[in-house]
């Protein structure tokens, strides 16, 4: 990728744990080129690397920041310091909670990536918690919750639930005093994105030490596919979860099982997926990757196009991430690489037209209509959609 300014340059330095002589000088020499600390601000928060900023600049030369900026910094740090701590004590009272209630469940991303990939809960920066259950305890799951003092995001019948339960993938539910956010799923993506192996994902669990207790979460082989899922699904909008997939490949390439990496990618119908998010950490945090990996990635020109243009993305001047409206030349920047990362006239067509239909929580929370009319939930859902977006479109026609 073409860096577009140095305060560019020095962030991609900065967003990783290890720290090179090489880094290290590098960082020293751009600061004393001259940095646009505003700009490299507002970029390390939007991108979720603001900690690790602040941690190699504390290192390589606070004196050459501005004391201003390097208060700010450091304040955002301490209080991403308290707030992971708050929610990783928040984390262990809901897995005591479901484990009361005989519900087996798996924190992923949060604190336990932070813990396993990072070694040091303060430097990921997160703002929820993601727990997956199986999908025959969702409901006990939301009664726990509730009782927790959670509130669900969508307010449906139980009728409903049953549809969106088999439509959707997670369910958002927030603390009373709003402070927590829990994303219950019990799939790690929708099923027209990419239908993950539950059972295989169950099956290969690792214990992770979190506040001196051994909970369960993902494989690594396992959750560094699922992190390029989860990144391409949401268009790699924030360099944080790049940094992510280059941490988790720098802690255990060593024991690293590429071979069923790929293997379960391919079978999966996400190779490419992996691919680009294995590109972006290579080009962007510069991870090393064993030499037959490095080559599936450079063979496949349309993922590297791909990692070419989410860079340019990452780093546009505007600082609302890349939406329904905002793309590659006018198109949608969502739709665009979701169908770009897919193989076969076959699976591009699929997922449109799985994409079109298929109803949100918004949807269902538009109005309670019995179960007999549920076929007009997808009249309202276009209803919705004209609405949200049919102004601004004409707008950009005209």
């Amino acid at each position: 990728m073409q860096i577009s300014r140095p305060e560019v340059e020095l962030l991609l330095c900065c967003a990783r744990t290890v720290r090179s002589p090489e880094t290290h000088a590098r960082i020293s020499a751009l600061i004393r080129e001259g940095t646009d600390w505003e700009y490299l601000l507002r970029t390390a928060r939007r991108h979720g690397v603001a900690s690790l900023l602040y941690r190699h600049l504390e290192a390589a030369c606070p004196q050459a920041v501005p004391e201003e900026v390097f208060g700010t910094l450091r304040d955002h740090f301490r209080a991403n310091s308290v707030r992971n701590l708050s929610l990783t004590g928040e984390l262990l009272r809901l897995l005591d909670a479901f484990g009361a209630h005989g519900i087996p469940a798996v924190p992923y991303k949060g604190p336990a990536l932070a813990v396993s990939a990072y070694g040091n809960l303060a430097l990921r920066e997160f703002i929820d918690l993601d727990i997956l259950v199986h999908r025959q305890d969702v409901a006990k799951a939301r009664e726990v919750l509730v009782y927790m003092g959670y509130r669900a995001r969508y307010r449906l019948t139980g009728a409903q639930e049953e549809a969106f339960l088999r439509s959707k993938y997670e369910h958002p539910f927030t603390r009373e005093d709003g402070k927590v956010v829990v994303e219950l799923h019990w799939e790690l993506a929708e099923r027209h994105f990419l239908p993950f192996d539950n059972e295989r994902l169950w099956e290969r669990l690792e214990p992770v030490s979190l506040g001196g207790k051994d909970v369960p979460t993902f494989s690594p082989e396992d959750m560094l596919l699922i992190l390029c899922v989860h990144g391409a699904q949401h268009a790699w909008e924030r360099l944080g979860w790049v940094c992510d997939v280059a941490e988790l490949i720098r802690v255990r390439q060593e024991g690293m099982g590429w071979d069923d990496i790929m293997a379960q990618a391919s079978a999966l119908g996400g190779e490419r997926m992996l691919l680009l998010g294995l590109c972006l950490a290579n080009d962007l945090l510069g991870v090393a990757l064993p030499e037959r990996v490095a080559q599936r990635v450079r063979a496949d020109a349309t993922a590297k196009a791909l990692a070419e243009w989410t860079g340019e993305q990452l780093f546009g001047e505007t600082d609302r991430p890349a939406g329904f409206l905002e793309g590659y030349k006018g198109a949608p920047a969502f739709h665009f690489l979701h169908l770009r990362v897919r193989e076969s006239l076959w699976e591009k067509t699929r997922y449109f037209v799985r994409k079109a239909t298929i109803l949100t929580g918004e949807d269902w929370s538009l109005r309670r209509l019995p179960r007999v009319l549920f076929p007009l939930y997808y009249i309202l859902r276009l209803v919705r959609l004209t609405k949200k977006y049919g102004p601004r479109l004409l707008k950009r026609v005209l």
